[in-house]
């Protein structure tokens, strides 16, 4: 029962941080590194001007997978047409 209660604790704790700004900021700060490493989320998003040799690249630059319409994004990189280039390896 009191582990119970713990985890409740934790779960309403952690969910009133993401009323605040400030909360959410702290939030993805610490989730990012996890999502990033587990390949659910980009290190780095597209910036405008980026212009990739290769998927390597991209990859290198935490900016893969790259999204047809987003900077970077290169038919020739999107080896299936499916309008994602360098997609994660498998």
């Amino acid at each position: 029962m009191l582990g119970v209660a713990a985890a409740l604790g934790g779960i309403v704790g952690a969910g009133s941080l993401a009323f605040s700004d400030d909360g959410r900021g702290r939030i993805v700060g610490a989730v990012k590194p996890v999502a990033v490493q587990a390949g659910l989320m980009r290190a780095r998003a597209p910036q405008p001007g980026d212009a990739w040799g290769g998927c390597n690249d991209a990859r290198a630059a935490g900016t893969a997978p790259i999204y047809e319409g987003e900077p970077g994004y290169r038919p020739e990189m999107d080896g299936d047409s499916d309008g994602i280039a360098c997609e994660p390896i498998r």
